[in-house]
C-alpha cells in the first residue's frame, strides 16, 4: 500500500483518500474512546453502538499508521484498545449477543493483529486485549456453533454461523491458538449449521452460479455473507490455507450469484437467476428476494482481487460490483470496509486456463460448467471419443460458461479452451460421461463370512460391515445375505460415491424381518442430518427423500405400496432429469416430476450407509439385504423389471 500510494497509483490512492477522509481515522482531540464495562446487543438497554464506533476508529487508526508510519495514529489506536481491554468484562443481550461476539470479535482481533508489530504498544496491553478476546468473545462464539442458542439448527441463517467462525479464526490467529484456528477451519468444512460451506451455498446452478443460503431472504444479509465469507477465506489464505478454492471455488460461485442479484442493467432490470426451492425453519423460498435490492455493501474488492487478480479467473459479476463501489468506504460496523486500499492488487499478467470443469448426465444430455479465464473473450467446448482425443470443437460460448451437449450413445470426453487476446488456453481437465447407465458400485452382499462387502463393479468401492451384522440366508437356495440386527448393524459405503451424479439408479433386494413405527433406512447417503438422500420405511409407508435442509426441505416420493415383512422385495430408485421414480418388485409405485436436488449437490458425502439413518434417533433396519447396485444414469422401467426378476 505504501509503495503504490507513493507512486500515486490507482486505485490505491482513491482508497487511501477514503481512509483519510472517513472521519474515523482522525487525530482530532475530541475523538477518544468510550469503553463500557457491559456491552449489550439485543433486548433492554442495548448499547453496542458505542463499541462499534470505537472498534471502527481503532481499526482505521491502526491502518492509517500501517500506511503512513506516523506513530501518532498507532498511539491513538492503542489508546482505544487499552481502554476497552481495561474496562469491558461482559458481552450480553438476547440471541443477538452471538452476532456481537462474532462480528465485533473478528474485527477487534484484526485490529490487534495490525498493531502487534508496533513497539509503542506494551506487551501487557497486548496480553490484556488477547485475554478479553479469549474470555469474553470466544466463549460466546464457540457456544453458538455448539448449541445454536438451543434452537433448531436451520433457524439461524448463514451469517450467524459465519461471523462466529470468523471470530474463532481471528482470535485463534491473534492469540496464537492453533486449536481455535483449527476449530474454525473444521466447522467451515464439516459443520452442521448454515454457515458451513456445504450449506451456505444451497445449490450450484449451470455456469457455477451458487445459490446463497440467504438469497431468498433479502440482499442485505446475502451480501453480509459475502463480506464474512471473504474475510474468513482471506485470513486463512494469510495462514497458508486455501478456503477460497475449497470445493471448486464454492465461495466464488456464491459471489457471482449474489453480485448478479444486485446488479441491474441500464433499464433497471435484474437478471433472471435460477433458484431451487429452499425450505428451512424460517419458511419456504422460491426466488431471489428483491428486499433491500440493490444492497451495495463495501466488501467486493477482496473477492475480486483474489479470484481475478491473484488467481486469474473470470468473475464478471464480482468484477462489475467491485468497479461499481470503487473506492470502498468505511464499513457499517458489520464490515471493516476500506477494501480498495487494503486488497487491491495489480492485474495478473495472464489469465488462468479454464478449470473446475464439471459434466453431469441429465436426462440423456451432458451438462457442462467451468471456471473461465480472466482475459478470455470466448470459450470453445470440445468433445472427443477418447480421453486422448482427437477433440472437435462443438460450439463457442461466452461468459455464461455452460453448455448442454446431446451426443450419441457412448462414452464422451470433454475439455474447454479459452480464447484470449494473447492466444488460446486449454484446460487441463478432461471429463468423461457415458450416455447410457454404467454400473458404479455393485455389492452382492453374499460373502457369508467376514466384515467386508466386496465391490464387483471393478471400481474397488468396497463396503464394510459395522456393528450388529452377521450373515444369513439369501433369496435363492444356497446363497447368503448380510443380516442387520436392527440395533446397530449397518453397511458402510465409501466416501463420495455420488458426488458427480445427477441421473442415477439405486437398486437392492431386502428382506424385512420386523417393522417399527420409526423411519428405518434401507439406505441413507449424506454427511449429516442436514443434507442427504435416503429410502425410508416405517410400518405403513415407503418413501424416498432428498434434501439439503433437514426434513424441512425434503423432496419426497411416496410409494403406493408399503414395504412388508417376511419376504424378499426388490427396491429401486431412479432419477432422470428432475423426475424421481420409486419401484417395488419392478413396478413403479411413486413418482415426483419436480425434484431439482441432485446428488452432486451433496458433494463427497462421508456417511453413506445401508440400514442406518443420518438421524441418530431413527431405528436401524432389521432384516437382510442382498445385491446392492448404484448406476450412473437412470435405468429404464424394463431394465428395473429385469433386475427384479
Amino acid at each position: 500500500m505504501r509503495t503504490k500510494i507513493a507512486e500515486n497509483a490507482a486505485p490505491w490512492v482513491s482508497g487511501w483518500n477514503a481512509l483519510q477522509f472517513s472521519g474515523h481515522s482522525s487525530l482530532n482531540s475530541d475523538m477518544w474512546p468510550h469503553p463500557l464495562t457491559v456491552v449489550i446487543r439485543g433486548g433492554d438497554g442495548q448499547n453496542f453502538g458505542t463499541m462499534i464506533k470505537d472498534m471502527q476508529r481503532a481499526y482505521q487508526l491502526a491502518l492509517r499508521w500501517k500506511v503512513s508510519q506516523d506513530n501518532a495514529y498507532a498511539d491513538r489506536a492503542v489508546a482505544f484498545l487499552d481502554a476497552w481491554s481495561s474496562t469491558m468484562t461482559t458481552l450480553t443481550g438476547n440471541a443477538d449477543r452471538y452476532l456481537a461476539a462474532g462480528i465485533y470479535g473478528y474485527q477487534w482481533a484484526n485490529t490487534v493483529e495490525l498493531l502487534r508489530s508496533y513497539p509503542g504498544w506494551s506487551p501487557e496491553g497486548l496480553a490484556r486485549f488477547q485475554k478479553l478476546l479469549l474470555e469474553v468473545f470466544y466463549p460466546l462464539s464457540h457456544r453458538f456453533l455448539e448449541e445454536h442458542n438451543g434452537a433448531n439448527i436451520t433457524n439461524y441463517w448463514a451469517n450467524w454461523d459465519l461471523c462466529n467462525i470468523n471470530a474463532i479464526m481471528a482470535i485463534g490467529i491473534c492469540c496464537d491458538r492453533r486449536d481455535l484456528y483449527n476449530e474454525a477451519i473444521s466447522y467451515y468444512k464439516n459443520g452442521r449449521g448454515n454457515g458451513a460451506a456445504a450449506h451456505n451455498v444451497y445449490a450450484i446452478h449451470p455456469g457455477h452460479l451458487g445459490q446463497w443460503q440467504e438469497s431468498g431472504r433479502d440482499q442485505g444479509h446475502a451480501t453480509l455473507g459475502m463480506s464474512l465469507c471473504g474475510a474468513l477465506c482471506e485470513m486463512a489464505w494469510s495462514q497458508g490455507d486455501d478456503l477460497y478454492g475449497y470445493w471448486n471455488n464454492r465461495l466464488l460461485s456464491a459471489a457471482e450469484y449474489v453480485a448478479a442479484s444486485n446488479l441491474a442493467d441500464a433499464g433497471g432490470a435484474y437478471p433472471a437467476l435460477p433458484f431451487s426451492r429452499y425450505a428451512n425453519r424460517q419458511g419456504i423460498f422460491t426466488g431471489v428476494s428483491p428486499a433491500g435490492r440493490p444492497h451495495l455493501r463495501q466488501c467486493w474488492e477482496l473477492l475480486y482481487n483474489h479470484y481475478v487478480n491473484r488467481k486469474g479467473l473470470s468473475a464478471p459479476y464480482t468484477t462489475a460490483m467491485a468497479a461499481k463501489l470503487r473506492p470502498e468506504q468505511r464499513g457499517t460496523g458489520d464490515d471493516p470496509g476500506m477494501g480498495t486500499l487494503t486488497f487491491s492488487r495489480a492485474p495478473i499478467a495472464a489469465g488462468a486456463a479454464p478449470s473446475g470443469l464439471t459434466a453431469y448426465l441429465v436426462n440423456g444430455q451432458v451438462l457442462l460448467s467451468w471456471w473461465g479465464s480472466a482475459y478470455a473473450t470466448a470459450y470453445e467446448v470440445q468433445r472427443a471419443p477418447a480421453a486422448s482425443g482427437p477433440f472437435t470443437t462443438l460450439t463457442t460460448v461466452g461468459e455464461e460458461r455452460t453448455h448442454t451437449d446431446t451426443p450419441g450413445t457412448g462414452t464422451w470426453h470433454y475439455r474447454i479452451v479459452a480464447v484470449t487476446p494473447t492466444g488460446r488456453l486449454t484446460g487441463a481437465e478432461v471429463r468423461s460421461v457415458a450416455t447410457t447407465p454404467q454400473l458404479r458400485l455393485h455389492l452382492p452382499l453374499n460373502e457369508g463370512s467376514g466384515t467386508s462387502a466386496t465391490d464387483q463393479s471393478g471400481n474397488a468401492l468396497h463396503g464394510r460391515l459395522v456393528g450388529g451384522t452377521s450373515w444369513g440366508a439369501g433369496r435363492t437356495a444356497g446363497s447368503g445375505a448380510v443380516a442387520l440386527d436392527g440395533a446397530s448393524g449397518h453397511v458402510a459405503l465409501p466416501t463420495g460415491i455420488m458426488k458427480d451424479l445427477a441421473d442415477f439408479t439405486i437398486a437392492v433386494w431386502v428382506y424385512r424381518q420386523s417393522a417399527s413405527a420409526g423411519n428405518a433406512r434401507v439406505f441413507d447417503i449424506g454427511s449429516s442430518d442436514i443434507a442427504y438422500l435416503a429410502l425410508l420405511a416405517n410400518t405403513s409407508t415407503l418413501r424416498f427423500a432428498s434434501t439439503g435442509t433437514t426434513y424441512f426441505g425434503e423432496e419426497n416420493v411416496t410409494s403406493s405400496v408399503a414395504l412388508g415383512t417376511g419376504r424378499w422385495v426388490h427396491l429401486a430408485v431412479t432419477r432422470r432429469g428432475n423426475t424421481v421414480t420409486l419401484f417395488v418388485d419392478g413396478q413403479a409405485t411413486g413418482t415426483l416430476a419436480d425434484a431439482p436436488f441432485a446428488p452432486h449437490q451433496l458433494g463427497a458425502t462421508t456417511q453413506n450407509w445401508l440400514g442406518r439413518a443420518q438421524y441418530g434417533a431413527d431405528p436401524y433396519f432389521a432384516g437382510r439385504m442382498q445385491d446392492f447396485r448404484l448406476y450412473s444414469g437412470a435405468l429404464t422401467s424394463v431394465q428395473i423389471t429385469a433386475l427384479a426378476q
